[in-house]
């Protein structure tokens, strides 16, 4: 019996030991994950850099995953023209050719919806006609007061190419497509083989900010993306309240919520390329009457823009701790990558 007892214990004990060396190899292959929340106003780019992460770090966009993407470049085309022969009705802005009557009758005829099937040949060519009428163009030289997506001018510009019957989507295709995000997008991948990145991506419009407050907890970094082209728009929601100025007081709601008592707050301006082509003919101090400096320009512009987000937190370019918070302030490139090497972000300046 003694004998049974101790073939018992030590079967025991071999069986307590490979549970123990299991569990040590568990603790040592786990990956590290870092929870990485994604916030800004609606139209802010959060979708955009989502995209770029997937194309940097996931392996790019699989055929029927471009299959899709084109029909929502379709649509966004469509959308995009219905929107300035919409605009133009309400400016009072006339056509130049008189058969683009017939062709703007074609556009607006068309449903509007998320994706589109198909860009007929009929729509192909009154949206080609539609783009060469001088009205057209001086409506869409002030699109700044209607709404419009980013990406209107990219598409009607590659009209012909995106109409071909071969036509699939290139990255800067699906790069500025605009599908309106409702409720949680989420990317993970691996950076170095021991960290596991998870992004998190929700809507933006007023609309959308409730489903927020769940995602908050153990979250490590809050990106929050500031679109400084938006300076001279108004909301989709609310065409008093200027996009900007909503971005500023929405990230001061986030600096001040409880919920981010101990994660890092990165402040990341967006569309950085479209600030600079707007400034030109869209002075930045008709829509913020407090910009005066010497010389206006780009730098100064973007100086004082990130100024006005830096207030709400003291924040002078560089990482420091504000009440608890880590803070920091950058601009977005073309291309985002995360690696541990960097905050989390790597990002090229404009300064």
């Amino acid at each position: 019996m003694g004998c049974a007892l101790g073939k018992e214990d030590r079967r025991r004990r071999m069986s307590h030991l490979r549970v123990e060396r299991r569990l040590r190899h568990d603790q040592q292959s786990r990956k590290k994950e870092v929870k990485i929340l994604m916030l800004g106003a609606g139209e802010s780019g959060k979708s955009t850099v989502l995209k770029q992460l997937k194309l940097v770090n996931g392996g790019g966009y699989s055929a029927d995953e471009r299959w899709y993407f084109k029909g929502v470049i379709f649509a966004n085309i469509v959308q995009s023209m219905q929107a300035v022969l919409e605009a133009m009705d309400v400016l009072g802005i006339p056509f130049s050719n008189p058969a683009s009557d017939r062709h703007a009758s074609a556009v607006l005829s068309q449903r509007q919806k998320m994706t589109a099937a198909e860009l007929s040949p009929e729509v192909h060519h009154a949206i080609k006609a539609l783009w060469a009428d001088a009205g057209v163009q001086t409506c869409f030289s002030r699109c700044n007061e209607f709404q419009v997506f980013d990406s209107a001018r990219y598409y009607f510009d590659s009209i012909d190419r995106i109409s071909s019957p071969n036509f699939v989507p290139d990255d800067q295709d699906i790069l500025r497509s605009r599908h309106k995000t409702t409720g949680v997008a989420e990317f993970a991948f691996t950076s170095n083989k021991d960290t596991v990145y998870r992004v998190i991506d929700v809507g933006g419009q007023r609309s959308e900010r409730k489903k927020w407050m769940h995602h908050f907890e153990d979250v490590d970094l809050v990106l929050f993306l500031v679109a400084l082209s938006e300076y001279d728009q108004m909301l989709y929601e609310d065409s008093s309240v200027n996009r900007l100025q909503e971005a500023i007081n929405l990230f001061r709601d986030v600096c001040e919520s409880r919920w981010f008592t101990h994660s890092t707050v990165q402040l990341v301006f967006n569309k950085t390329d479209l600030f600079r082509e707007k400034l030109s003919r869209s002075p930045l101090e008709a829509f913020f009457p407090d910009y005066e400096v010497a010389e206006p320009g780009e730098t100064s512009g973007f100086l004082h823009l990130r100024d006005r987000h830096s207030a709400n937190q003291d924040v002078d370019g560089k990482n420091h701790r504000h009440n608890g918070k880590t803070f920091s302030s950058g601009s977005l490139g073309k291309r985002a990558t995360m690696t541990p090497e960097t905050p989390f972000l790597q990002r090229e300046q404009v300064l």
